[in-house]
């Protein structure tokens, strides 16, 4: 492609600009982890796990015992952007109304995720 020179009148070459990475950046991984409480049921926390990450039903109730037993539970690894809302999301899910006694959603914290 040439580009003609208003001063001098004479054509000159353009030359795409060279890109010194064409790879798209990966951005860094984050880890929702699921924190444990007595508060709320096995049910709750499959259908909530359903619900805001759509998890089967196999996989929803294994993360609801891992959740139990380790107290805590990676239930979803994405981008920080993302980890964030569904962290939010989690925390706004709202009582489990099997235990009279619950009186809010569970807990959740994002962590980066091992490269």
């Amino acid at each position: 492609m040439a580009e003609t020179n208003q001063q001098t009148g004479q054509a000159t070459e353009l030359k795409p600009k060279e890109r010194t990475d064409s790879r798209s950046r990966q951005l860094p991984p984050y880890n929702v982890v699921l924190l444990n409480d007595n508060d709320h049921t096995y049910d709750y926390v499959m259908e909530m796990l359903q619900a805001l990450f759509g998890h089967g039903h196999e996989l929803a109730y294994r993360l609801a015992q891992q959740v139990d037993q380790d107290g805590r539970a990676i239930v979803c690894t994405t981008h920080k952007e993302r980890a964030e809302l569904k962290r939010e999301q989690i925390g706004g899910f709202g009582t489990d109304p099997r235990v009279c006694t619950c009186k809010g959603s569970m807990s959740a914290m994002i962590e980066p995720a091992p490269a």
